[in-house]
């Protein structure tokens, strides 16, 4: 049976400027005639596939923090999404602490199209997350933000002191019926407080990959660096953490290694494996 090999993106495959090195390129691609190589990330379909150029994804990808398993050539092998109404309540929550989410919603199956909705009422730190999707095209811009038919996540950004605050009147409010995931969020030097459907994680997602792809869980490697990266930890026959991880992920992991992901560590690792 064939090895599997799934890595997050930001901060373990990707560099700090969202590139993958040609090194990584070459290593990861030598591996793709002889095992199952995929992705689990936050990101969306249309981000991940511009990052991802020349790289070779042989399996369903884990997307969007697992609400979203789709292939690289847009195929949905499974949605795990928030409905409209509790969308809309968990927005109006949200407003009474003086913030808005950014949402990610499906828009159009068939041909995979995600929107990524804010309001005009914006705090500095989506502000600066706005600047990076400058060119895209399914940004939209809502006066009183709104769900849609099915949403990916809501995502909040801001101080962690205040997104604390939220996630404990979220938890009080809507107890386990969603999931909550808090985390710094690197890029900006703020934290993230996402929420997603109480199924949609990445362990959730490893499974439906498994599933897809007919692989058992042992033969499996993953790679992270945050706290979203820990539940597909759990599962795999070998977790690996980046040197630049989050302290509790390299405790969880079965191998930290002593390359960041600035340094290559992923590819590195990899082409320790074929020197053995």
């Amino acid at each position: 049976m064939k090895n599997i090999y799934i890595t997050d993106l930001d901060h373990t495959f990707l560099k700090n400027d969202l590139s993958v090195s040609d090194y990584t390129k070459k290593i990861w691609n030598s591996y793709a005639q002889e095992s199952i190589m995929s992705i689990a990330t936050a990101r969306t379909y249309m981000k991940t596939a511009q990052f991802l150029k020349g790289v070779a994804i042989n399996a369903p990808m884990i997307l969007l923090d697992g609400a979203l398993i789709a292939t690289m050539d847009k195929k949905i092998i499974k949605t795990t999404t928030l409905g409209r109404d509790a969308t809309d309540t968990i927005i109006e929550e949200g407003w009474k602490f003086g913030i808005y989410p950014f949402v990610l919603a499906l828009d159009d199956a068939k041909n995979l199209k995600e929107s990524f909705v804010h309001d005009r009422v914006l705090n500095r730190y989506q502000k600066e997350v706005l600047t990076r999707y400058s060119s895209a095209d399914n940004i939209q811009t809502e006066d009183g933000i709104r769900g849609k038919e099915e949403n990916f996540k809501i995502v909040y950004m801001g101080e962690e002191e205040l997104l604390r605050e939220l996630l404990e009147h979220f938890e009080t409010k809507f107890g386990d019926s969603v999931k909550y995931i808090i985390a710094p969020e690197t890029y900006t030097g703020c934290y993230f407080l996402t929420i997603l459907n109480k199924d949609a994680d990445k362990s959730h997602g490893i499974k439906s990959v498994s599933e897809a792809m007919g692989f058992e869980l042992d033969k499996l490697t993953v790679f992270g660096d945050n706290f979203n990266d820990m539940g597909m930890f759990g599962l795999a026959g070998m977790s690996v953490a980046m040197l630049n991880a989050q302290p509790e992920v390299k405790d969880m992991a079965k191998i930290v290694l002593s390359h960041t992901n600035e340094e290559d560590g992923v590819a590195k690792y990899l082409a320790g494996l074929k020197d053995e």
